[in-house]
């Protein structure tokens, strides 16, 4: 697998570490790179024996691409994430919330289905998609929320002597409000009820070092709750650590002749 990465941010360099210099994917390397920071990204490219791209468009053309990742932002997904698709090139997107908007997912469903090209959304921080895809598929989920409890510097304007509780609402408000922190929302709203009828409420506790999200969620099924709680990375208190994992497990998992879940 020859991958294309987009972003030379903490998710970015964890998987150039994980996947060209650890072998965590022993079919497959990042042949390519982009970054809005060239003098970062050239670095990069050096140490971790990559092409340095100066354009996205050009990592998108390349023939050496099978695959690309994008490890950036909302905005790019929203601006290249069709044209990655109608080259025939697979797409795992990191920054889920680009999907909250009803047209353009519908938009990348009909590109894939044209150019048999396919996107992968890893889980990224949250567990419980597979019981809330399991309720969908007969139509008897009837509600589903989750609670984001974060540390104030991972929230902007958050006070950093109190409590406080920085937004409650759907999904579809969160991400727009909040698109670097609760991409969770919004993957939960994909695999359940949609962005305008899922629940989010995000808050601001100086007393946690760490990111936890309170799932619930009822049907036919019965009921469902799960607490994650996971570290951030290391150098960035707004990107989970597990989010990271799941888009390096999404690739290990891509091509495997037995898929659980």
């Amino acid at each position: 697998m020859r991958i294309g990465l987009i972003g030379g941010g903490n998710i970015g360099k964890f998987l150039l570490q994980s996947i060209n210099m650890n072998g965590l994917l022993p079919d497959g390397k990042i042949v390519g790179l982009y970054s809005r920071n060239q003098q970062s990204a050239e670095q990069l490219a050096r140490e971790f024996d990559t092409e340095n791209y100066l354009d996205i468009q050009s990592l998108i053309e390349s023939a050496a691409i099978d695959l690309v990742i994008e490890a950036a932002n909302i905005q790019v997904v929203k601006d290249y994430a069709a044209t990655i698709l109608k080259s025939g090139k697979d797409l795992v997107v990191s920054s889920v919330g680009a999907l909250a908007d009803g047209d353009f997912y519908q938009q990348l469903e009909k590109i894939c289905q044209e150019a048999r090209s396919k996107i992968y959304l890893p889980a990224g921080a949250i567990g419980g998609l597979d019981i809330l895809k399991a309720a969908k598929s007969i139509g008897e989920l009837e509600s589903v929320s989750i609670i984001t409890r974060k540390p104030p510097q991972a929230l902007p304007g958050a006070p950093v002597d109190r409590e406080q509780v920085m937004f409650e609402g759907t999904a579809k408000e969160a991400i727009e409000l909040f698109p670097k922190n609760i991409n969770v929302s919004i993957i939960l709203s994909l695999a359940g009820l949609g962005p305008y009828k899922t629940g989010v409420k995000i808050i601001s506790d100086p007393a946690v070092r760490k990111n936890s999200h309170l799932i619930e969620a009822a049907g036919s099924f019965g009921a469902l709750s799960l607490q994650v709680e996971n570290d951030p990375m290391p150098n960035n208190p707004k990107t989970s650590y597990l989010a990271a994992l799941s888009v390096l497990s999404v690739l290990k998992n891509k091509d495997a002749v037995v898929k659980v879940g």
